[in-house]
């Protein structure tokens, strides 16, 4: 084995706790946060009888990431369950970022070109364009 080799195991094995310790906080918080809201909503709301006739999606405000931050503030169980959502959609983005910044710190630049070019297009994809 290369000392080029070696040194690249190595920082495989360095950024793979990190990593995982990232992703699981990532989850775990927001499974926390969607239970928790989901059983405020339940508090709130549980009691309406829901009218299965025509369907209606979640209200517009609910639908963009403003609309959510904008609940948040007012206090509305429904923002924070789309909150938690997000916190979950957030993962794996912030896993990839985390990983291009670590290449970048060990000079790694094909690994973090990649992660780069994974990056933007996850980023690309959520922005709705």
């Amino acid at each position: 084995m290369s000392a080029r080799e070696t040194n690249q195991a190595s920082t495989d094995e360095r950024l793979e706790a990190p990593i995982g310790m990232l992703l699981q906080a990532g989850v775990l918080t927001a499974a926390a946060v969607v239970l928790l809201s989901g059983a405020w909503y339940l508090v709130r709301f549980g009691g309406a009888h829901p009218d299965y006739y025509a369907f209606r999606s979640e209200p517009a405000q609910f639908r963009s990431v403003s609309g959510i931050l904008r609940g948040l503030a007012s206090w509305d169980c429904r923002a924070y369950i789309q909150f938690g959502v997000l916190l979950l959609i957030a993962t794996p983005v912030a896993r990839v970022a985390f990983a291009a910044a670590a290449f970048l710190a060990v000079r790694d630049r094909t690994y973090f070109a990649v992660s780069l070019i994974v990056l933007v297009v996850l980023l690309y994809s959520l922005s709705g364009v």
